[in-house]
């Protein structure tokens, strides 16, 4: 058996090769340059910040703030499941993870680096909710305690992560509080004010020694997590490796199609299909599409939980709960919009079955129109039932407003790569990609067609049957005049014009 080597010569070597066309200069103007921006963005936006973050009087309840706290931690223990969290960079994990080394000491970095996140996240949701919720009285002990709690939900991540029956109850809790996070949230805004937190929290004495307890815990468990942090299986870090890979990819080639290809990957690999024939009575690709609906049972589920967040945002200005509408519809519309992109890419099949691209994109349109039409009519509903908005049938407008949402997730899917061969533009904060933003702005662009609805919820004035009908009307021509524009009868392509 080889004797384990020394990590560190290994690590500095490899180091060394990576960074040797660099100039110590130019590092170094780096970092000036980074720690200029740093507090030259913290010099105009420091009030701001603190207005945002540390408002002059408590306005949220117990019931918000809790349910605030719930929702971001389940948010952040599924993005550290996601990410791993102990990972590698992708070098590292083909060529080190089977080398010689110290098993411990080549994943300790990642999981240190995890640990600082996950803290910093924690602490940043604390800082709100206490600023918020709780005023001056019990803020640094409450601070403090989140960033703990941050790290012992990394904890229970990486021990998930090692051992496989605890992957399956993690998933399961993180989904637990998120919607448990957002029934409390949902149950304040549609029921009576709770009275402020600030009056209900323990003396800082209490907190304090609460805080002690919760870092003395934390401590043991990282302590045992670095311990057996050897013991992570090799899979799971080559996977955690790819993701993370993936993620800086999609970041730095500013293409975000590598995460979502990624994402879909990764779900169908887990899955166990069995052959199913669509509906005969349908077209062909319709009938494709409500097959694959049918098939990501667990997006639909996630999508109804989701039709509560425009009765959120009733407490912004209006037009921010319609628009969040608009967009929900165009996510809830692209679920089945994976088979649009693959017909863009390869038209082989729709040659084989004699269809043109009108037909095609007539077809697919039908699925998405559907789920966006659903989406949004619970949406209104919750809206309406939950008195915050003036009289008038508004959940009708979920019918417009998920043929837009339809025809926006469908040109999404059509949008392709990212064209990084496009003509930069020159801006006084330098030279920026036309390229990023014209994929950014493909498919919500149409989401302009729902902006009579905006201005109505914007206005606060009661809806009228007129309104319901323009906008019926609006919605209907857009999707033709979409759906005659940028499709011809005579070619088979679908890529967009």
């Amino acid at each position: 058996m080889t004797a384990p080597v020394a990590l560190r010569p290994v690590r500095r070597w490899i180091h060394h090769r990576q960074s040797a066309h660099r100039e110590r200069g130019a590092t170094l103007g780096n970092l000036y340059f980074a720690a200029l921006l740093l507090a030259v963005l913290g010099a105009m936006t420091h009030e701001r910040l603190a207005a945002i973050f540390w408002p002059a009087a408590v306005d949220l309840g117990r019931r918000p703030a809790l349910g605030l706290a719930l929702l971001g931690a389940g948010l952040l223990l599924r993005a550290m499941r996601a990410t791993g969290p102990v990972t590698l960079g992708r070098p590292a994990a083909y060529f080190l993870l089977t080398a010689p080394v110290s098993r411990r000491r080549l994943l300790l970095p990642s999981l240190r680096l995890a640990a600082v996140v996950a803290a910093g996240t924690a602490a940043l949701l604390s800082t709100a909710l206490a600023g918020h919720a709780a005023g001056h009285r019990p803020a640094a002990p409450l601070i403090a305690g989140g960033a703990l709690l941050g790290v012992g939900l990394l904890l229970v991540a990486v021990v998930a992560q090692r051992v496989a029956s605890w992957a399956t109850a993690t998933d399961r809790a993180a989904t637990l509080l998120i919607v448990a996070g957002l029934a409390l949230l949902v149950a304040d805004t549609a029921g009576a004010a709770d009275r402020p937190a600030a009056a209900g929290w323990p003396p800082r004495p209490v907190l304090v020694t609460v805080a002690v307890c919760l870092a003395v815990a934390v401590a043991a468990g990282f302590a045992l997590a670095v311990r057996r942090l050897a013991g992570t299986p090799d899979d799971r870090v080559v996977a955690a490796a790819k993701v993370t890979g993936t993620l800086f990819d999609s970041a730095f080639g500013v293409e975000p199609s590598f995460l979502t290809d990624m994402v879909a990957r990764h779900y169908w690999s887990r899955r166990r299909l069995s052959s199913a024939r669509p509906p005969a009575r349908l077209p062909v690709l319709t009938g494709q599409d409500l097959l694959l609906a049918r098939r990501r049972l667990p997006r639909l589920l996630w999508l109804l939980a989701a039709t509560p967040v425009p009765l959120l945002l009733t407490g912004a200005p209006p037009a921010v709960s319609a628009v969040a509408l608009l967009l929900g519809a165009m996510i809830a519309g692209g679920t089945t919009t994976a088979t649009v992109n693959t017909d863009a890419g390869n038209p082989v099949l729709l040659r084989l079955l004699g269809l043109n691209s009108r037909q095609a994109v007539l077809q697919r349109l039908w699925v998405p129109t559907a789920l966006a039409t659903g989406w949004s009519l619970i949406a209104w509903l919750l809206m309406q039932l939950g008195g915050r908005l003036p009289a008038g049938p508004w959940w009708l407008l979920g019918v417009p407003a998920g043929i837009v949402g339809g025809v926006a997730a469908v040109r999404r899917a059509r949008s392709g790569f990212v064209r990084n061969d496009l003509l930069p533009l020159d801006t006084p904060m330098g030279t920026v990609s036309t390229g990023p933003l014209v994929y950014a702005t493909a498919g919500p662009d149409a989401l302009i067609l729902g902006v009579p609805t905006v201005l109505a919820m914007a206005q606060g004035t009661p809806l009228t049957w007129t309104l319901v009908v323009f906008q019926l009307a609006l919605a209907v021509l857009g999707a033709r005049a979409y759906l005659a524009g940028t499709t011809d009868p005579g070619r088979v392509e679908l890529s967009s014009r």
